[in-house]
C-alpha cells in the first residue's frame, strides 16, 4: 500500500535558525517558507535527491507541534510521510485493521496541496505517519 517516501519532518522551535543551518552549513536547497494555518504550523522543505526534510515551527497556540516542542525542547523528529496512490482506500483499509486514523477521519490538503490523514503513533511502533495522495 505505500509508496515512495515523501519526507520526514522535524520540528523545530526556530525556522529561520533551522533553514540557516540546512542552507548554508549543509548546503541543501530550501524553500522558502509556507504558512499552514489549518494545520498550525509554517514550513520549509529542505530538497534532497531522493526525498525531502520538511522543517515545521508552530504557528499559532493551539499548534500540535508546539505542544511536541514543549515536550522536546530541542525539536526532533515529528513525523514520517509515506505516499499512497489512493488515500481514501488506504484510509478505510487501515480502519478496517484497527488504525487510527487522527483528527475526523477526513483527508486535508497538506503542504503540497494533495489530501493527506495522519495516523496514530501507538499503532505504528511509536511513530507518527501521515499518508499523502501521490
Amino acid at each position: 500500500m505505500i509508496g515512495r517516501l515523501n519526507h520526514v519532518a522535524i520540528a523545530v522551535k526556530d525556522l529561520a535558525a533551522a533553514t540557516a543551518l540546512y542552507r548554508d552549513t549543509l548546503g541543501a536547497k530550501v524553500s522558502q517558507p509556507l504558512p499552514q494555518p489549518e494545520h498550525g504550523v509554517t514550513v520549509v522543505f529542505v530538497e534532497l535527491p531522493n526525498t525531502k526534510v520538511e522543517l515545521l515551527e508552530p504557528l499559532g497556540a493551539d499548534s500540535p507541534v508546539g505542544k511536541f516542542i514543549e515536550r522536546n525542547p530541542d525539536g526532533g523528529i515529528h513525523h514520517i510521510c509515506y505516499e499512497v496512490d489512493d488515500i481514501i482506500a488506504a484510509r478505510d483499509r487501515l480502519k478496517e485493521t484497527g488504525a487510527r486514523v487522527l483528527g475526523n477521519g477526513e483527508p486535508r490538503i497538506g503542504a503540497h496541496g494533495k489530501p493527506v490523514i495522519f495516523l496514530h503513533p501507538k499503532d505504528f511502533t511509536g511513530t507518527l505517519v501521515e499518508l499523502e495522495q501521490a
